[in-house]
């Protein structure tokens, strides 16, 4: 049973991203790049269309976004190999840095407490001139059920 809550008051997408992003620190990409040459994580979000007409990030871990949370989650039952716990550091990738921020935010509601985003998204990784391959689908974590 579930508790009751009052009525929730309507926020913008604007402030909503504002609060959810006051919760951690977010990243550019240049500091992406050397979180990853450190060990952290970087997850693609970016749809599909997306990774086939701008390119792919080298080492990236592709996972649909309606598939993030059952991914990453360490503890889940579908998680990809590389969720290997709770102090994982993560740097969720989008096009521009928008989604990502709120999948950043849903990442830390599971305990993934080191999460954040890559500022600009993956358009800002590409400008930055970092490691960006055309190439086919890469191998991504296997299908939620």
């Amino acid at each position: 049973m579930s508790a009751r809550r009052g009525p929730v008051t309507p926020v913008g997408i604007d402030e909503l991203l504002e609060r959810v992003r006051a919760g951690y620190t977010r990243v550019d990409a240049q500091e992406a790049y050397a979180a990853s040459a450190a060990g952290a994580l970087l997850v693609d979000i970016r749809y599909q269309a997306l990774r086939e007409r701008d390119g792919l990030i080298p080492g990236a871990l592709v996972v649909e976004r309606n598939e993030l949370e059952w991914r990453l989650d360490p503890t889940g039952s579908h998680r990809a190999a590389e969720a290997t716990g709770h102090d994982l550091r993560v740097v969720v990738i989008c096009n521009e840095g928008y989604a990502s921020s709120l999948a950043a935010a849903s990442l830390h509601a599971l305990g993934l407490h080191r999460a954040t985003d890559l500022t600009g998204g993956f358009q800002a990784w590409k400008s930055a001139g970092l490691p960006v391959v055309t190439a086919t689908e890469p191998p991504t974590a296997a299908p939620h059920p």
